[in-house]
């Protein structure tokens, strides 16, 4: 795998996906957070018409530790992502975040906002807005006629008070259906990876040394990025829910939602055909006709853009 030498010098691995007709690079962060990037796979095709970049961020795949914690925020890894960009070549770049990268993302698009041309974040929590809204235990609760559903509910409800990282682990495997649209062949192979790939030390230190000031600032810098923005979020997602996304979306001038029917957490799992061509058009034409802007006196987007 290629590497890098970031801003402390120390090398960081990516990846490279070129399919049949390679394009304009998309660069692609990892979620978990501390999860090794593998799971976004090929991200249902979309390196079809695009390159993409897909780093390993510390302590995960085949890049080596932090020095320190520090270097585990989500801050401090917007700065690896900067040093990328420069490794790269690229004066600016479209970039995809998934999940707890979405931080990544917006930590850079405060700090760097000038390099981005798209940025598109899919299945986003709202832990930076200060908000976390409780929709996406609704849609678990919707779903309690499902068979998978009273397993996955014991876990969910051991998972905080586990400290073992075997366990941990073995509890993740257990409530994984809640976050797919449906629970089949796809879905179990994607979800039986996760608990080999999570990382507990870049796990811990994901949201560390953030402290209040520093979040409000970053915020106050995410109203002056320029570039389109898109939040994806999904109608059966029981682990973002729907709300964190229009929450991350008003934190933008420029943001819309498109929510995805019949998709959970990973949209390109339960429905790349839909995934992909969605995320293509936004990168091609810099808006996306069917979503929604974000935004409401209460901090909440109107209806949602459904596919």
């Amino acid at each position: 795998m290629p590497h890098y030498a970031s801003y402390d010098g120390v090398e960081l691995s990516y990846r490279v996906l070129e399919g049949p007709e390679p394009g304009a690079p998309l660069l692609c962060l990892a979620g978990g957070p501390g999860r090794d990037a593998a799971y976004l796979g090929d991200l249902g095709g979309l390196d079809a018409h695009r390159t993409l970049v897909i780093p390993d961020s510390r302590g995960t795949g085949a890049s080596p530790p932090a020095p320190d914690a520090s270097g585990y925020a989500f801050p401090a890894l917007a700065e690896d992502l900067e040093s990328l960009r420069a490794h790269l070549g690229l004066e600016a770049f479209a970039l995809l975040a998934h999940d707890a990268a979405c931080a990544t993302a917006q930590a850079y698009a405060a700090l760097y906002g000038h390099r981005l041309t798209r940025l598109v974040l899919v299945t986003p929590g709202s832990r930076l807005q200060g908000r976390l809204p409780d929709d996406a235990e609704e849609i678990f609760e919707s779903r309690a006629e499902e068979p998978w559903w009273p397993d996955a509910y014991v876990a969910v409800h051991t998972l905080p008070t586990t400290a073992d990282m075997k366990e941990v682990r073995s509890l993740l495997l257990r409530a994984a259906p809640m976050g797919y649209g449906r629970w089949e062949a796809p879905q179990r192979a994607h979800a039986a990876t996760e608990p080999g790939q999570l990382g507990p030390v870049p796990r811990a230190g994901f949201w560390q040394g953030v402290d209040e000031p520093a979040r409000t600032a970053l915020l106050d810098r995410l109203r002056e990025v320029t570039c389109p923005v898109l939040v994806i979020t999904g109608d059966r997602d029981a682990l973002a829910g729907l709300r964190a996304g229009e929450l991350v979306a008003t934190s933008f001038r420029t943001a819309s939602v498109r929510t995805l029917h019949g998709v959970g957490h990973y949209p390109w799992v339960d429905e790349p055909d839909l995934f992909r061509p969605v995320v293509e058009s936004f990168l091609t034409r810099g808006h996306d006709p069917e979503a929604h802007e974000g935004g409401g006196e209460d901090g909440i987007g109107g209806g949602a853009g459904h596919a």
